[in-house]
């Protein structure tokens, strides 16, 4: 089983920490969740209907009607593999390791970015997250798009990752959903801080979503979180501020870290990764002070998720000062 962020039980009783004194960075999910409507009581007695509205607003906050609303990105991670037949994927490393763990009946070959132009005549599938986790890089646009068309010309697919980034959603390629061989995934658990609804869609052409959905089986998401989704989707005002906010805060993230040492590597609007040989260290350091980071081991890094107040800042820049 591959490790996450959000583990914050296993550190609590690790550090000896109670649980509601942690300052939980180990996710890029918003600290500042959509707020919840109430539900009426019967949403929670009665199967999920499809006519609720949830596909409609997805298709015009997203800008496609080519989707399929998935239990979170993730149950389309594990499915996608399936709906294609064997062949040659091509994978970014380091990324979000469930994508090379879903594909390993495949011939998978990862590649740093450098690596992917040449690798691509090679390859029947590239799979990208973009921006990339946990390190925060991109791929300008019109470099995706000539990706896609050189696979596309020899019926192959492009299949991206977009779950970070509803913050500059100027940069997506849902739009162009229904191409053929081009795929997207997204998610609402991360900008949205609705990672608990397990909610996601996937945007394709019509055939690859009805092998999706086939795989997937009826009412792959609960009535309860098709309409939280929902109403979050449509709420235009509260997603401005959401972006407002969340960059302001990205960019006060990255001057504390790199004013602590902690320079060079990126992030996005919702963590910042660090590459350092001290990771593990700087990691139990602030852990000892109940401040929970993600650690990975290869490459050698943090990955700071953004502070939920004031006083969760305070407290992460006089660790970070200490460390």
């Amino acid at each position: 089983m591959l490790e996450h962020g959000g583990r914050l039980r296993q550190a609590a009783r690790r550090h000896g920490i109670p649980l509601a004194e942690w300052v939980d960075l180990s996710t890029g999910i918003n600290p500042h969740a959509y707020p919840v409507p109430l539900l009426a009581p019967e949403v929670w007695q009665r199967l999920p209907e499809t006519d609720d509205g949830l596909e409609a607003a997805a298709a015009a906050y997203y800008g496609s009607p080519h989707l399929l609303p998935v239990a979170g990105s993730q149950a389309a991670i594990q499915a996608l593999p399936a709906c294609f037949a064997p062949g040659r994927v091509l994978t970014l490393a380091p990324t979000y390791a469930e994508h090379p763990h879903a594909w390993r009946g495949h011939q998978l070959r990862a590649v740093s970015a450098e690596e992917i132009a040449a690798a691509l005549a090679e390859a029947d599938i590239l799979l990208l997250v973009q921006p990339n986790n946990p390190d925060g890089q991109r791929f300008p646009r019109a470099r995706l798009l000539a990706w896609h068309a050189e696979l596309a010309a020899r019926g192959g697919c492009l299949i991206v990752d977009e779950a970070f980034i509803d913050v500059d959603p100027a940069d997506s390629l849902v739009p162009l959903a229904g191409l053929p061989g081009l795929v997207v995934l997204r998610s609402v658990g991360k900008f949205f801080g609705l990672a608990g609804a397990r909610v996601g869609f996937v945007f394709a052409e019509t055939a690859v979503l009805d092998a999706l959905a086939e795989r997937l089986g009826p009412w792959a998401v609960s009535g309860p979180a098709r309409q939280v989704t929902a109403a979050a989707l449509a709420d235009t005002a509260w997603q401005a501020e959401a972006r407002r906010s969340l960059a302001r805060d990205s960019r006060r993230l990255a001057r504390l870290l790199d004013e602590n040492g902690l320079v060079g590597g990126a992030g996005t609007a919702l963590f910042q990764w660090r590459p350092t040989p001290r990771a593990r260290a700087i990691h139990e350091a602030l852990a000892a002070k109940g401040i929970l980071t993600r650690l990975f081991e290869a490459p050698t890094g943090l990955r700071f998720g953004l502070p939920a107040s004031e006083s969760q800042w305070a407290r992460l820049a006089a660790a970070l000062a200490e460390t």
